[in-house]
């Protein structure tokens, strides 16, 4: 008896037959009337046949008839019939999606690093038919071909590809493992690899280039910024040369800013001094210190000017 006829109304008919055999029986007994046995052998013989004829299929799940060894019919979903001790229920095959989990356990990449990468598999069966005639354990033979398929991708690929590029090597598991399982009848949905894992030596070494790499591009842009305060500063000197005046000017303007600050005290050399207008950098300063001593001496008790 297929274990699945238990739940099934198989299993509800075959009870309702017993009893009616059991209640041919006791009939007999109460009125002696012989052919009843007849009538009851009958009910016990169709409770018995009805689980190996009525079966059931869930609407995912598809089951393959071979009548006398050879293929009659898939059935499914729902309720039918087959003829019993002649057809046979074989194979139940599960029409929803799937998941495989495989991975490839220290594997050399094309530039010789080992690696160990954890994928998964999504997967369906379109086919019924050829799930269970082509071979004779599709799960099993999906996941042999999946990690096979990973290991051969892997030996092709170099490590920085499989670090970079995940979803082109999604796309690749997937082309190579559906062109693989099509025969089955089997579709594969999809392919996401999870993992990358490579040695911890090596982690480090990848960080260390890493770094090397970022301080090396931060002195290339700091050399950068100094040739440019560098092309800037020698553009600035040919101008003053030009035009002296123009040094005199900037020198002024450094020593107005600093003056600003109160308590501060410059000293500047003489040679300086010489070499650029005296008379206007002192009267400069002069007007600094007064419009300082003008915002101290300013205040809420400060009179206009003209009062006593």
């Amino acid at each position: 008896m297929n274990p699945r006829s238990a739940s099934s109304p198989a299993g509800i008919i075959s009870v309702i037959f017993f009893a009616l055999a059991a209640g041919s029986i006791y009939w007999v007994t109460i009125s002696g009337m012989t052919g009843f046995y007849v009538v009851a052998g009958l009910f016990v013989l169709v409770g018995l046949l009805t689980p190996m004829s009525l079966q059931m299929a869930n609407q995912w799940e598809r089951a393959v008839v071979l009548r006398l060894g050879r293929l009659h019919a898939i059935k499914g979903p729902g309720i039918f019939f087959i003829v019993p001790f002649i057809d046979a229920v074989t194979v139940w095959i599960d029409q929803r999606i799937q998941t495989t989990e495989f991975n490839a356990e220290q594997a050399l990449t094309r530039d010789t690093v080992p690696t160990n990468i954890d994928a998964i598999l999504f997967w369906q069966v379109h086919d019924p038919e050829r799930a269970a005639l082509e071979i004779t354990d599709y799960r099993q033979a999906i996941g042999r071909v999946a990690q096979t398929s990973l290991r051969e991708m892997i030996g092709a690929s170099p490590l920085t590809t499989l670090l970079s590029d995940r979803k082109n090597a999604d796309t690749l598991l997937k082309a190579e493992i559906g062109r693989k399982t099509a025969d089955w009848g089997v579709s594969v949905i999809s392919v996401e690899i999870r993992d990358v894992a490579i040695p911890a030596a090596l982690q480090d070494a990848m960080s260390r280039q890493a770094q090397a790499e970022r301080e090396k591009e931060a002195r290339v842009i700091l050399g950068a910024a100094e040739l440019e305060v560098a092309q800037k500063f020698l553009d600035a000197a040919n101008i003053y040369a030009q035009n002296p005046a123009a040094l005199q000017l900037r020198a002024m303007n450094i020593i107005y800013e600093t003056t600003k600050e109160r308590g501060a005290t410059i000293l500047i050399p003489t040679m300086m001094v010489d070499s650029m207008n005296a008379g206007g950098i002192m009267s400069l300063a002069a007007m600094a210190n007064k419009d300082i001593t003008g915002e101290a001496q300013q205040g809420p008790w400060a009179k206009p000017a003209g009062e006593k």
